[in-house]
């Protein structure tokens, strides 16, 4: 009797071009994606630092069928133009009202209470979002 041989002897002959070829594509692979983490990281990290002005709707009283008083928290640039825009809906979420307002104040960080006139009674109010605007 003799004994059947399943492939090669372990180590005797090298690696194999099948593990040179995965080690390669391994390498590959980990440079590529530590090349995409430092992309987006850049990215993120040039939207937040170009960003001058933000806002936040930090609350929302309905004053009447057809007003809502928004509080905004306002961070910019002294010297920047904040505009905001802000909308109103109604219980089935429709749009009600829709104002933008213009902040050019001298000072970085404030609150403001403003009023947004509707078409119907409001249920919420959302801040859409704050832009710099050029100063004129």
């Amino acid at each position: 009797m003799s004994a059947v041989r399943e492939g090669l002897p372990e180590g005797r002959y090298g690696r194999s071009a099948d593990e040179r070829a995965d080690r390669k594509l391994k390498i590959i692979g980990a440079v590529l994606g530590a090349g995409l983490i430092a992309l987006i990281a850049w990215f993120g990290y040039a939207y937040v630092v170009d960003q001058d002005v933000s806002g936040q709707l930090t609350g929302f009283k309905v004053t009447a069928d057809d007003t809502v008083d928004v509080r905004l928290e306002i961070t910019k640039d002294k010297d920047a133009t904040a505009v905001c825009t802000v909308r109103t809906l109604d219980t089935y979420h429709e749009e009600v009202g829709r104002k933008s307002f213009t902040f050019g104040q001298r000072q970085d960080d404030m609150i403001k209470v403003v009023t947004v006139r509707t078409t119907a009674r409001a249920t919420s109010a959302e801040l859409i979002g704050c832009d710099s605007a050029a100063n004129s």
